[in-house]
């Protein structure tokens, strides 16, 4: 996969494609240009069969510090995705997605990695949601921070814009592993060798099903479309494979060996 500017550069390897974000001397602050390749490329990982999972990390000194003061008034409201419309793609994305975090993680970057599905940080990385320190209200990042950590941790973290650190990040579910600088590589194989063990179209929607399901009512009836839908799922190509490695003793065909 090949960028379309120099803010994102991706790789992909045994299925897992890595976006980048190269902005180092800003932070990897993004701007409407970065938006719109990371939108691209989001649509080309989701379409792409051969790309399993994704990988989004920052070079430098950084994750992503958040939006670039400024670049609105440079861009001179030249069109495109919105972070919120970026943040609503990734998480929409129908493979596994992982964030390695590194340094700062902040504003819209914070909301990159509440959309992952795993969030790997280095203990020295810290969060915020800085915007109400700057006069204005988060609001499109709201949905995104209510869905990762709920009202009671969201709101304290949105009112008073304060930064944390990576232990805390963890006690309230936005970090899911925490490692030491110079480990994040262990890390992330580690983390990607588990998830590359999942069967893809079931890892797809599981994922699915996951969003949808994570406010709604239990009722007989949604009971018996889950229980049809796992009858079905049974009898899939993917579910033989799984049941026949199982007897045979072996790894499935879609297991990746890190």
């Amino acid at each position: 996969m090949t960028p379309a500017n120099p803010h994102l550069s991706p790789k992909a390897e045994h299925g897992v494609a890595a976006v980048t974000f190269t902005r180092p001397d800003k932070g990897n602050a993004y701007d409407r240009a970065m938006l719109r390749t990371l939108a691209e490329l989001l649509t080309r990982a989701g379409e792409d069969a051969s790309v399993r999972m994704l990988v989004l990390r920052g070079e430098g000194r950084h994750f992503c510090a958040g939006a670039e003061i400024g670049a609105d008034e440079r861009d001179g409201g030249a069109s495109g995705p919105t972070i919120a419309d970026v943040c609503h793609q990734l998480d929409g994305l129908p493979k596994p997605t992982l964030a390695l975090v590194h340094g700062a993680c902040v504003g819209g970057g914070m909301a990159l990695a509440a959309c992952c599905d795993v969030v790997i940080a280095e203990r020295g990385a810290f969060f915020a949601l800085p915007e109400v320190r700057l006069g204005f209200s988060p609001d499109p990042l709201i949905p995104i921070v209510l869905g990762a950590l709920g009202a009671r941790q969201a709101r304290r973290l949105i009112v008073s814009g304060e930064r944390f650190g990576a232990e805390e990040a963890v006690r309230i579910g936005l970090v899911h592993h925490l490692c030491e600088p110079g480990e994040a590589e262990a890390a992330l194989a580690r983390a990607v060798g588990e998830i590359m063990q999942a069967a893809p179209r079931a890892a797809a929607r599981a994922k699915a099903m996951t969003r949808r399901l994570k406010d709604a009512a239990v009722t007989p009836e949604l009971i018996a479309e889950l229980q049809d839908g796992f009858r079905s799922a049974q009898g899939s190509e993917e579910a033989q494979e799984g049941r026949a490695a199982f007897r045979e003793k072996r790894k499935p065909r879609w297991s990746v060996e890190e």
